[in-house]
């Protein structure tokens, strides 16, 4: 007896699409104002050319991003709850409420993704109120100092924690 043949060839390659979670890469109050706030602490680029240059690293390693900015702390909560299940990892650039935010370490707590924390400036090298980490301690890492390339070295970071996890 023939047997029918199978509509699925093995040669075809499979039409189920592999849906890739993205990195939220999270920015806190004031990054709205990088490229004319205290340029000779944060540097000259603006918040949109960090955008599209952690977008255009991320794509090296084969990841998308979403990034994205706000002034609010319970909307930079409200992305980190989102990035529990929408992410396979998060940046966070939380500005000032990295030293004065339960509030954010709590949800960083919960993220259950690996999250690397990143500062513009060095934080250790300026008013001693900006000492203190609320999101390093439950942070995977910590980039600070190196202004706008510390968010390329956040991805690629990310990127082997993700590898890692993978393996």
């Amino acid at each position: 007896m023939a047997q029918k043949p199978s509509r699925k060839s093995p040669t075809r390659p499979s039409r189920a699409r592999h849906r890739t979670l993205a990195v939220y890469v999270l920015n806190g109050p004031n990054l709205n104002l990088l490229g004319v706030r205290e340029p000779e602490v944060y540097g000259r680029m603006t918040l949109a050319e960090i955008g599209q240059a952690v977008t255009a690293r991320a794509r090296t390693h084969g990841l998308e991003v979403i990034f994205r900015q706000s002034n609010h702390e319970g909307e930079l909560i409200d992305w980190l709850q989102e990035a529990r299940t929408q992410s396979c990892g998060v940046i966070l650039n939380a500005g000032a409420l990295t030293h004065t935010s339960v509030a954010i370490y709590d949800a960083v707590r919960a993220l259950d993704r690996p999250l690397i924390e990143v500062h513009l400036s060095n934080p250790y090298a300026r008013e001693p109120f900006r000492h203190h980490s609320y999101v390093s301690p439950v942070a995977s890492g910590v980039i600070c100092g190196l202004r706008d390339t510390g968010y390329l070295l956040a991805v690629d970071a990310l990127a082997d924690l993700l590898k890692d996890q993978t393996a």
